[in-house]
């Protein structure tokens, strides 16, 4: 039977019980980072959503989790909007000046991928020793709007998640237009869980790190955004309809692997994560087709 309790901490997953795919809600005390229980093999239950992403709430009956998802599902995502050279402190790394405007691209939601069992799959075109990683706070859209002012952007927030904008520096850098080399299919894993826009009220104080082979290579903190949620919503809705299910990234820190030294490069086999505080861990492991 529903309450009247809509989820906070919302996963997709496919169910033990019945091989079919289900919308739950984590208790978060009992799994403060899902992603890593899954990984470690722990029994993991959630409580049953009935309804939608959009409208859901939760009911009483509970279900173990067989297999974790993307939170939102192809078909619920209608664009992934991405910024880029959004932190100061990557900004810093890079040596180029601090944008007066959000630096665009997008992604097609072909783009979409999930965490762990999910990999990172690299085609061909990108087995050249460029694959890098970004972690990134993903943003995902509750409704759809256009124009919003930027005091009232919560209002079209419904939730945040870990994700890793995958890119093939090569072909990223061999166009001043990025939505090719960071558009390959399954370049932007999203998870574990989606938490709710109440549960996590201030979305610029949250740690941040790219961890790949147990090394950190990322570390930073929300705050370092250059534009923060309010203003990039704002900024993307201008005249334009953000629809419901939009995700957006929102850029990385320092310590992409193009720029590191040595370099670090996404290779088969590698062990790839994203940890954002208060979210959890999106594991995935890079497989070269």
């Amino acid at each position: 039977m529903a309450s009247a309790c809509h989820w906070t901490h919302l996963i997709r997953f496919i169910a033990k019980e019945d091989g079919r795919i289900h919308l739950g809600q984590i208790d978060s005390k009992r799994f403060p980072d899902v992603g890593l229980a899954i990984f470690e093999g722990r029994d993991v239950d959630a409580s049953c959503i009935s309804g939608s992403v959009f409208d859901g709430v939760v009911t009483d009956r509970k279900l173990r989790v067989a297999r974790l998802l993307s939170p939102l599902s192809m078909d619920q995502t209608p664009l992934i909007r991405c910024l880029g050279l959004n932190y100061r402190d990557h900004a810093k790394e890079a040596n180029m000046p601090i944008p007066d405007v959000p630096v665009l691209f997008i992604k097609p939601r072909t783009a979409l991928n999930g965490p762990y069992p999910a990999k990172i799959n690299i085609p061909k075109i990108a087995q050249d020793d460029t694959a890098d990683y970004e972690a990134e706070l993903a943003v995902v859209i509750s409704k759809d709007c256009r124009d919003v002012p930027e005091s009232e952007a919560y209002q079209y927030v419904l939730g945040y998640t870990s994700s890793n904008d995958v890119s093939a520096r090569a072909q990223q850098l061999k166009n001043s237009q990025w939505c090719f080399g960071k558009g390959l299919d399954g370049s932007a894993p999203i998870g574990p869980v989606l938490v709710s826009a109440e549960a996590i009220p201030d979305p610029h104080e949250l740690d941040i790190k790219a961890i790949h082979n147990s090394n950190i290579v990322q570390d930073s903190n929300t705050r370092e955004m250059i534009f923060n949620v309010p203003k990039t919503i704002a900024f993307l809705s201008q005249g334009t309809t953000l629809e419901r299910g939009t995700i957006i990234l929102t850029g990385t820190g320092p310590g992409i692997g193009m720029v590191r030294q040595p370099k670090v490069v996404l290779r088969h086999g590698d062990d790839m994560r994203v940890y954002i505080q208060g979210i959890g861990t999106l594991i995935n492991e890079v497989y070269h087709e």
